[in-house]
This record gives structure tokens, sequence and C-alpha cells, in this order.
């Protein structure tokens, strides 16, 4: 036997050594955060690039868990009705509108398309809200929706490498990466960012990678099942209780190791070992929704649903950072064609987890400092592609917000009469970043990292936090 553990093992160190770049890697860097604390008279804490930080003020948000609708969401089918656009259509664009630049389409060649959704004004508030959305309908009040995103990026991958990044080339570090270097982790047992997908996205894994930040603060990609996290599944050969020896083993020579050499390296190493071990246990746990009464598991529904409901047992326990891209390959937003159907049935299968979420959110007390945020890479346009599609439109779009110190029950900022572009209170993908990192107290102008010789931020060089939405 102790040969087949020995052969295991040599395996098992060879890929903890190389486990920083790999998802198995960061979910274990993630677990180290705390651990390391308990050696702080050794200095290991100071080391620590996970150990939990201040930040640069109170903040009102502990975490955010971010909806993230791939291929581009119909701003004027959804949350920016547009009576005029209905009133003409199946005109010509006024001239104004000749010379915006589409990805597919040519305005002054194409006729305006009324929306074939329908609106009512919900809550209190009285926001407008398709009623596509019966569910979601109803948190009209817990909902600041931002009628005025735009930006300057109309294809998919540089726009969700923007969204995400916010940069549209790849290599920069994503929203959750910049939240973990900026705060650390709070959770023993799982990582401080995880992800969520069900189908292949255009970029690739990179929107929530770290980019020229240390490789323990990108994303972990997680699913449901007995193996949610890869690469921390024991072999076989270390079934029953021989883990367990292993590990002591390893560690007894690892602290000999140290006792005549220090090495954080292998101080992290011996740490990783023992919080692997847990993890084994703790993310299984946390995805089993099983032990949820049925009542929720019925309120949330299935697929899309029940990643959102992951989301909410994540945040209980201690992930900072969520984020679930819904859509993929042909299952998307992108309604380049049959505009109506494709965005009907996309509103369909997302409706009832995001009211869920935001109704459970409020019931566990949760909602006040949990950051909820709906959204895409960008809008359509208010115009046709083919006979009954919508073509890319980032120059005006709708996203909407909730909880974590966002004020409830309001719009922010409007399109133009067709919802071609922000005309008022325009807020850019880095406004949005930007008001993101100061609900965690971060001033985006001064979380940054040095790279080649320029310091780099989530917001670039540009940014203003939109403080009419904070409460």
């Amino acid at each position: 036997m102790w040969t087949d553990l020995r052969s295991v093992l040599l395996n098992r160190r060879d890929w903890l050594s190389h486990a920083g770049g790999s998802l198995g890697g960061v979910a274990l860097a993630s677990l180290l955060a705390r651990e390391e604390r308990l050696f702080a008279d050794g200095g290991l804490a100071a080391g620590n690039p996970l150990a939990a930080k201040a930040p640069h003020f109170p903040a009102k948000a502990k975490a955010v868990i971010y909806l993230f609708m791939h291929g581009g969401p119909s701003h004027m089918d959804i949350l920016d009705p547009k009576p005029m656009l209905t009133k003409f259509d199946g005109q010509t664009p006024p001239e104004e509108f000749h010379k915006i630049k589409l990805e597919f389409t040519d305005v002054k060649k194409q006729k305006l398309m009324g929306s074939a959704q329908t609106f009512s004004r919900c809550g209190q508030s009285g926001i407008e809200i398709c009623d596509s959305l019966p569910n979601l309908q109803q948190c009209a009040d817990e909902m600041c929706v931002i009628r005025s995103m735009h930006h300057e990026v109309f294809n998919h991958t540089p726009a969700i490498w923007l969204a995400n990044t916010g940069s549209q080339f790849p290599g920069r570090a994503s929203l959750g990466a910049w939240l973990s270097y900026g705060l650390g982790s709070e959770s023993d047992n799982l990582p401080s960012f995880v992800v969520m997908h069900s189908k292949p996205l255009k970029p690739g894994p990179g929107v929530w990678g770290n980019g020229f930040l240390p490789a323990v603060y990108q994303g972990t990609r997680i699913s449901s099942g007995a193996a949610p996290v890869p690469y921390l599944t024991p072999p076989s050969a270390l079934a029953g209780g021989n883990q367990r020896a292993v590990l002591d083993y390893m560690q007894g020579l690892n602290q000999e190791h140290a006792q005549h050499r220090h090495d954080r390296v292998l101080d992290a190493r011996i740490a990783s070992y023992e919080l692997a071990f847990r993890m084994q246990s703790a993310a299984p746990e946390a995805v089993d929704l099983r032990t949820e009464e049925a009542a929720t598991l019925e309120m949330y529904g299935k697929g899309f649903g029940e990643q959102c409901l992951t989301a909410r047992r994540l945040v209980q326990r201690g992930v900072r950072c969520i984020q679930i891209y819904h859509g993929g390959d042909a299952d998307d937003w992108d309604s380049h064609g049959d505009n109506d159907k494709q965005q009907g049935k996309r509103m369909a299968e997302v409706d009832r987890g995001c009211a869920a979420l935001l109704k459970d959110l409020r019931r566990l007390g949760m909602l006040d400092d949990t950051l909820v945020i709906w959204g895409g890479e960008f809008g359509r346009t208010p115009t046709t592609e083919g006979k009954s599609g919508r073509d890319h439109n980032p120059y005006g779009y709708s996203v909407w917000l909730a909880g974590g110190g966002v004020k409830g029950g309001i719009t922010y900022g409007a399109t133009d009469d067709f919802g071609f572009r922000a005309v008022e209170k325009p807020v850019h993908m880095h406004d949005l970043n930007a008001t993101i990192l100061h609900q965690f107290g971060l001033e985006h102008e001064k979380l940054t990292w040095r790279q080649q010789g320029r310091d780099y931020r989530l917001t670039d060089v540009l940014g203003n936090v939109v403080k009419s939405i904070l409460s």
C-alpha cells in the first residue's frame, strides 16, 4: 500500500507545486487567508496575499452577486419602454441618428421596430418593467434601474472584456479579482471569488481571470454535484483514512525542513494540504441544495434559479464575489433574428431566479449588505436587423442594481425617445465599476497595481462614482 501512496503523494505534490495557475490552485490559495493568520507571530500573515484587509473607508456592501446576461439584453423590450418607438414603428429613423456606427447594420437603411412587449408600473415606485418578468415586477421597490449605461465597444468579445475587466483587450484583471486583491478573503473554507455558468462564453474564462495580478485572485468556477471544484477530489488510493495519514506524514517532513530554512512558499504548501482536505467537504456542502426547505427550492426553480440559490448560500459562507453568467452558444440574449421570441425566452429563464434571490436576501436580512447587479455587455438597437432582429447597441442600455447600499425603487438616467443613445445622466461602464468598488469601501483611483512602469486599475484612467443612486 505504501508504494501506491507514495506514487499518489508525489503526483499530488507535483500538482500542488504548480497549482497557482489552476482553478484548484486558486481555491487552495483562497483558503490560506485565515489559516496563515494563526501563525502571525511567525510573520506568515504579512506575506499572505489573501489575508483580510481593511477597506479605504467604511463599506456598505460585504458581497456582490453579479448576474451577467451574455449576448446583450434589449433594453427597450425589458426595462426602458419607448412609446415613440411604437408610434413610429416601420418608419426610417430620424436623420440625427443616421451616423451611428453599428456592428452589422446601417441605421439609415433600417426601419424602427416597436417593442412587442407590454409594460406595467410596478410597486409603490411605479418603475416600468416588462410584463414578461412578472416575478421581478414584484421587486421593483428594491431595484435601481440605470437606463443610461453606455460605452464605445459594439462587438461581443471586447464588450464582455470591458464589462468584466474594465478593458476591451484581454489580459486585465476582472472585477472579482480586484475585490480579492483589495480586500482579501473572509472565508475559511471557500474561495473569495466564485463563478458559475452553464454554456460556453464567447471570450472564455479570462473574463474572470487575474490578468497581471497574482494568480490567487482569479475566479474559481464551480458546478453542482459531488465535485464542484476541479482537481480537489482525492485519488482512490487515498480513500478512507489514507489521506489523513499521508497529510500527517507530509506535514512532518515539511515542518522538519522549515526548521532549517524558512520558506514562505513551503509554509503556504503546508497549510494548503490541511485546507484542501477541509475543502473537499466544504465545497460540496455549499452547493448541496437538498438541505434547503421545499418552499425555498420551489421559489427559485430549476436551472438559473438553482445557481442564484447557490450564490446566496455562498454569500452566507463568506464568499465575497459571485458571478453567474446566463446564456452562451446559441442560447443567449443576442437576438439578431426574431428579437421578441428570443428576448422573451431569455426573460422567462431568469425571471424566477432573480426575483427569488432578491426576496430571499431580504427575508434573511442579507440584502442591505449584498449588492445584486443584473446586466449584459450592451443593449440592442431600436431599428431592425433583417426582418425582426435587433443589432448590438453599446451607446445606450439598461442595468439594474439592488441592495448593498443602493437606493431602491428608482430609475436613473435616460436614453433618447427611441433608445439609441444615453442622453440624460450617462453612466459609462467605468462609472459603474467605480461605484461597485465604492460600495465595498474601495477608492477606485487608489486600488492600483504596478505593471510595466505604470499603475493599472479596474477603471483605467476614468470612472466617477454615481453617488446619486447610493443611500
